[in-house]
């Protein structure tokens, strides 16, 4: 009885001393066996591991990739137009014993910390060195900032223990206090772009319209100098059948053209003219049969009437003159009062 009594309060203290000696490593983790701040061990592999009880103690770390986001900060690239830049990074500790010696412990708060201030640093060290405009930020170039960014914060994450994974630009905005200046930039070039599509488009109008009044004029003094042509052939036809005309018979041409005068003066309803007796416009209505019945045309009219005409030669032979008639042909009408004779029982116009 006295040895169950002895024996059961030592195997629990035993139980107590072998279980607290025992420690497991999960395998996303890292271990530090620790012996009054000292590291004594460092545990990698998964798996049990032991201590030694009440005066050593384990420390784990996070082996695995972890997330850290920087804080948004301004940047100002070679052309001098300040971006809004937010960034974050991929990372994960490398060295624990190196990362315990660094950040104490502080742990993983600290050392978040600290390499949140040199990403910072190295951000504005890249993206505003010389040849970095923020229209290379906002390229395909964007990439390779990215990748300058990673190395520069890797050698300086050593120190701690660190290996940064990766690094990566979220946003690139520009600061609010920019956004309308930028704004009413953007808005001022897309004017300048729209007026010079109209002026140019205004210039293609002018050019395409000059050329067509152009074509006018030359169209239309082609056909006036055809017209012109035509013309002229058409008169110098129209002289030479008159002269043909002329040369055939003067009195009878003579005759016709005093008829067509006759016809345009006395044409609608103005048929009244004040006129000496004696004038030639008249001289035909004047005129007497002659003895062999036929109209003897006044000299001065013909030569009035015609005076460019060239005078036909006068026959050797005149051709005979038939007899007169046995019975006397009867007096013609006077032709000079026959012509008015419808209009003289209306009344003249008012004087």
């Amino acid at each position: 009885m006295r040895k169950t009594t002895y024996l059961l309060p030592v195997l629990v203290v035993a139980i107590v001393v072998v279980l607290s000696s025992i420690f497991v490593v999960d395998e996303r983790e890292k271990a530090l066996v620790l012996q009054f701040g000292q590291i004594k061990a460092v545990k990698e592999e998964p798996g049990l591991a032991f201590k030694i009880p009440l005066i050593q103690e384990v420390v784990r770390y996070d082996d695995r990739i972890l997330s850290l986001d920087t804080q948004t900060i301004e940047v100002t690239p070679s052309d001098d137009r300040r971006l809004v830049v937010d960034a974050f990074a991929r990372y994960r500790i490398a060295d624990v014993v190196q990362f315990r010696q660094a950040v104490g412990t502080g742990g993983i708060r600290v050392a978040e910390d600290r390499l949140s201030g040199i990403l910072n640093a190295q951000i504005r060290e890249v993206l505003g060195a010389d040849q970095v405009t923020s229209d290379r930020i906002l390229s395909e170039d964007r990439r390779e900032l990215m990748i300058r960014i990673r190395d520069s914060a890797r050698a300086q994450a050593r120190s701690l223990g660190l290996d940064v994974v990766d690094v990566r630009l979220k946003q690139t905005n520009l600061p609010q206090r920019n956004l309308e200046a930028t704004f009413d930039r953007m808005k001022a070039e897309r004017e300048r772009e729209a007026a010079d599509e109209i002026a140019r488009g205004n210039e293609a109008a002018q050019r395409v319209r000059a050329l067509a009044d152009r074509t006018v004029v030359e169209t239309l003094s082609v056909a006036d100098r055809d017209a012109n042509v035509i013309r002229g052939e058409a008169d110098a036809e129209r002289n030479r059948i008159f002269a043909d005309a002329y040369g055939a018979d003067p009195e009878f041409f003579a005759f016709y053209r005093s008829l067509q005068a006759y016809e345009t003066s006395l044409k609608g309803n103005n048929s009244t003219m004040v006129m000496t007796p004696d004038s030639q416009f008249f001289e035909y209505f004047k005129n007497e049969l002659s003895t062999n019945g036929s109209v003897t045309l006044p000299d001065p009219v013909a030569r009035t009437v015609a005076p460019d005409a060239p005078t036909p030669e006068t026959p050797e032979d005149p051709a005979p003159v038939s007899p007169a008639p046995t019975d006397p042909a009867p007096e013609p009408a006077d032709p000079a009062v026959s012509p008015v004779a419808p209009e003289a029982d209306t009344p003249p116009a008012g004087n």
